[in-house]
């Protein structure tokens, strides 16, 4: 009998075979962090006891809470010796939390309208990948917007502002090519005297215009901590920039004048500086002249972070190779070339996560200003609310929401920087 053979080829693949449920999904996850050995499985366990005592104490004072009463004592009284939380001097003292006691109510929607558009502003600054550059043109305008809507008055104010910036910048482009540091100086005074000149045209013409002026005394809650921490967190980069730079200088008066700066700003304490600017700061201008208390608080605190943020830019300075100036100097580039297209975009890469921790510390601390009579988020709860006979006495639920609105943003501001830090990374690690 003969046998015959015959030869057999697979035409298509075998299905692929679900991996061991160990391998795979939640059930994995757990395994390889959080039981991965004796000791994390240990470790564990006693984290979790200790969330759900934690969880556990907290929640009744959460699920019981009063959101509706007129006050402290009604509030206890719903409560009838329950646990709970009231959060009735939420929703009874929100507008004060968020805009002050004297910012008149018909225009909460002005300091509204201005958050809004703050992201619309940002937008291209911040996801440049994303949105297109010609939206640039409204992030240079919003500052002049955001001032006319929060403060108010004639839109002459803003408009002159807007173009002595514009003027100063077309020194300054006329100027660059004979010296960087000689065309920064004639276009801030090229800026300055046309904002000196204006002053005579906006004083009879205050009420072209213009809608209803709000003065800075009037204004608090966390609307001053945002207007702080945004427009002091903008102009201290820039400043720490020019510091920085400044300090590395070869020029001794540059050097030196940037080196006391640094070291004296970075040795004080910002509220000695804030007391400076509410009471000694008056003593150095001319009788009869009003200085705005905002203004004189946001000069000062810009300075303390500048030199901050400075000494974080020199580090990336430092932390690159020689090499890169030398390859600036070889394709012919004068210093601010080299500055602008080679040197300063690796340093900021370099140094953002320290300009982040500073900027989250700046917004932190403008709580600070409270203590000059500012009434910020804080200085309303240590002062109109806690002082009312309503709310006397209620100090978690208050404090609790100030922090969750500065944890929103502090961590929001992390979140961006460690997703520009992806946007940035560039080798292949």
């Amino acid at each position: 009998m003969v046998q015959e053979h015959f030869a057999f080829v697979r035409s298509t693949m075998l299905p692929e075979a679900p991996p061991p449920a160990a391998e795979r999904g939640v059930v994995k996850w757990l395994r390889e962090n959080l039981f991965s050995s004796a000791a994390n499985t240990l470790l564990t366990v006693v984290s979790l006891y200790v969330v759900l005592q934690i969880a556990s104490s907290a929640a009744p004072w959460f699920l019981n809470g009063v959101w509706d009463s007129p006050s402290l004592t009604a509030c206890r009284d719903i409560l009838d010796g329950k646990m709970g939380g009231c959060f009735a001097v939420l929703s009874e003292r929100w507008n004060q939390l968020l805009f002050g006691f004297k910012y008149p109510s018909e225009l909460y929607w002005r300091p509204g309208l201005a958050f809004v558009l703050l992201f619309i502003a940002g937008a291209p600054l911040l996801f440049y990948k994303i949105f297109p550059s010609k939206m640039l043109i409204f992030t240079g305008l919003y500052p002049f917007i955001a001032y006319w809507l929060i403060w108010g008055g004639s839109v002459l104010v803003p408009v002159f502002a807007l173009l002595g910036v514009l003027l100063g910048a077309f020194v300054y482009k006329r100027t660059v090519g004979a010296s960087a540091g000689m065309a920064v100086i004639a276009g801030f005074v090229a800026a300055l005297i046309f904002w000196m000149l204006s002053g005579f045209i906006t004083g009879p013409m205050e009420n072209v215009l213009a809608i209803e002026p709000v003065p800075s005394r009037d204004m608090g809650g966390f609307m001053i901590n945002l207007m702080l921490g945004v427009v002091c967190v903008s102009l201290s980069v820039p400043f720490g920039i020019a510091l920085a730079l400044g300090r590395q200088s070869s020029m001794p008066i540059i050097k030196w004048i940037c080196v006391v700066f640094i070291e004296f700003i970075r040795g004080v304490p910002l509220i000695t500086l804030l007391f400076v600017a509410n009471v000694v700061l008056a003593y150095f201008l001319p009788p009869g002249t009003s200085f705005d208390l905002i203004l004189r608080v946001i000069i000062m605190i810009t300075m303390f972070a500048s030199a901050y943020i400075a000494e974080v830019i020199r580090g990336g300075l430092a932390a690159l190779p020689r090499g890169q100036y030398e390859a600036a100097d070889s394709l012919g580039l004068d210093y601010a070339q080299a500055m602008q297209l080679i040197i300063l975009p690796q340093a900021l890469k370099i140094s953002i996560p320290g300009i982040v921790n500073v900027a989250v510390g700046l917004f932190k601390d403008t709580t600070l200003v409270s203590v000059i009579s500012m009434f910020d988020i804080v200085g309303m709860i240590r002062g109109p609310i806690l002082a009312s006979s309503e709310w006397n006495g209620v100090y978690w639920e208050l404090f609790g929401f100030a922090a969750l609105l500065f944890f929103i943003t502090c961590y929001g501001i992390s979140q961006y920087s460690q997703w520009l830090e992806r946007q940035l990374q560039t080798d292949h690690r």
